[in-house]
């Protein structure tokens, strides 16, 4: 069914991703505490998207597609506006650092969905269905975004800086669910080779 709840979720996830890059932009004081909430929203309806499919029994193809490229349309528009922004990198403790770890956790984005889609295509797609880790990953870039967006101090807390070795160990996070893909889709990666 197409429009059962969790899908239903997983659409608003999509649905907030304009909202919640016009409040990064809004020429408010209160824009960014809007941006960092709309965030905060967004990942809470990944987790009950999730709950609600399993709850209700409610999985379909449909959603198990839907729910991994809301995941990275919210992520990737959270980190290009991050590290496109000069007031968040005056706060980064070392710019070069924090711009590659950007880079490594789009490029992975978009490698793993390419393996997937080749896997597909050779009829393997389940061989690489996503794992704990790929959740795990997900959930730790979930919570260091939110730290950088907000990106002042609460008392004497200080929340850029969680943020930002959170994304680094998100990062980290990022290139070994990366390492666990593509040791799965090695064989089938081997074997299509031309053998001389």
């Amino acid at each position: 069914m197409l429009w059962n709840a969790p899908n239903v979720t997983t659409m608003l996830r999509i649905v907030l991703i304009p909202l919640f890059i016009i409040a990064y932009y809004w020429p408010r004081p209160w824009g960014r505490e809007l941006a960092t909430a709309l965030f905060i929203l967004a990942a809470l309806t990944d987790w009950l998207d999730g709950y609600l499919a399993r709850k209700l029994g409610q999985y379909s193809h449909f959603g198990a597609f839907l729910d991994p490229v809301a995941d990275k349309l919210m992520i990737v528009a959270a980190l290009v506006l991050l590290v496109s922004d000069p007031n968040v990198l005056a706060y980064v403790y070392d710019v070069r650092l924090f711009e590659v770890v950007v880079i490594v956790i789009l490029g992975r984005e978009i490698a793993v969905s390419a393996l997937r889609e080749w896997m597909a295509e050779v009829g393997k797609r389940s061989h690489i269905k996503v794992a704990l880790i790929g959740k795990i990953k997900t959930a730790s870039q979930m919570i260091a975004i939110p730290f950088l967006l907000w990106r002042h101090k609460i008392g004497s807390i200080p929340v850029f800086q969680i943020g930002e070795i959170l994304l680094y160990v998100a990062a980290g996070l990022t290139l070994w669910s990366m390492v666990v893909y593509l040791r799965a889709a090695w064989p089938s990666l081997m074997s299509s080779l031309p053998r001389e």
